[in-house]
C-alpha cells in the first residue's frame, strides 16, 4: 500500500489553515481530523492514529486551528480561538474536500478532544443539512476520541447541547476514566440516541490505561482505529 502524505494550505478562504493529506491508493472513505487543545496535527498521537487509518484505506486530513498555526510562527503560547472561529476554520476544511471529491468518498468530521467538539458542534449546522440534501457522498457522520464532556475538576459545566443537537451518527471513543467524562457521569447524560459511546477500560483522556490493568495503550488505540472503522463502513 502506498501512501502520500503532502502538507499545503487551503487558498481563497478566510481562514487558510495548513493541512496535511495522508491518502493511500484505493480509499473507501474521506476522514477530516481535528486536533485537540494542546497539540497540533503533526502530535504523535494524531500520527499514529492517521498511520492506522490509512492502514484501513481510510484517507485522513489533518489541520491547524489559526491559533495553532500562530504558535508555530512565532514559538509562543496561544490559547484556543474561540469557538466561533473554530468552527470557521473546521466548516473552510471542510467546504474544500466537499468541493474537491473527485473519488465521490463519503465524508467523515471528527476530532481529539477539543477537536471532536468543534466537529460535533459543525454537525448541527446548515452546512451539513444543506450539503446532504444534493451530495451523494456528503458528511456522514461525526467521531470525537476524548470528548470533553465539561472541564477538568468543573463536573457542572457541561458541554452537552452538540451531542443533544447532532443531525448525524456520531460516534464518541471514551477513556471509562476520564477525567473530563468518565462513565458513571456519561451514562447519566441526556445525549441524542444519534450518539454511540464506546468506553475503553480504564482508559484516560488519551484513552491510555494504567500498567496495572492489563491493558496496553497501543492495545487501546488501535481498538479505537477498528471501532472508527467500523462504524465508517457502516454509514458509507
Amino acid at each position: 500500500m502506498t501512501i502520500n502524505t503532502k502538507t499545503n494550505v487551503i487558498e481563497s478562504i478566510k481562514v487558510e489553515p495548513s493541512i496535511i493529506e495522508s491518502f493511500v491508493d484505493q480509499p473507501n472513505a474521506l476522514f477530516i481530523f481535528a486536533h485537540g487543545a494542546g497539540a497540533d496535527k503533526s502530535h504523535h498521537f494524531m500520527e499514529n492514529f492517521t498511520a492506522a487509518l490509512n492502514e484501513k484505506n481510510i484517507n485522513v486530513v489533518r489541520f491547524n486551528f489559526p491559533y495553532m498555526d500562530k504558535r508555530l510562527v512565532d514559538g509562543r503560547k496561544y490559547p484556543p480561538n474561540r469557538m466561533p472561529l473554530l468552527l470557521e476554520c473546521f466548516e473552510a476544511v471542510v467546504k474544500n474536500y466537499l468541493n474537491n471529491n473527485p473519488n465521490n468518498l463519503p465524508i467523515f468530521i471528527g476530532g481529539k478532544s477539543m477537536g471532536g467538539r468543534v466537529a460535533a458542534t459543525l454537525s448541527s449546522s446548515e452546512l451539513v443539512s444543506q450539503v446532504n440534501e444534493k451530495a451523494s457522498a456528503g458528511i456522514m457522520g461525526v467521531i470525537c476520541i476524548g470528548y470533553p464532556f465539561h472541564p477538568q475538576k468543573k463536573p457542572e459545566k457541561l458541554r452537552l447541547e452538540p451531542l443533544q443537537e447532532t443531525l448525524l451518527p456520531t460516534l464518541i471513543l471514551q477513556g471509562d476514566r476520564d477525567a473530563l467524562g468518565d462513565q458513571s457521569e456519561i451514562e447519566n447524560y441526556d445525549i441524542s440516541p444519534l450518539c454511540k459511546v464506546y468506553y475503553f477500560e480504564d482508559g484516560d483522556h488519551d484513552l491510555k490505561p494504567r500498567v496495572k490493568s492489563g491493558y496496553t495503550h497501543a492495545q487501546h488505540l488501535k481498538t479505537a482505529a477498528e471501532q472508527l472503522t467500523r462504524f465508517i463502513h457502516e454509514k458509507s
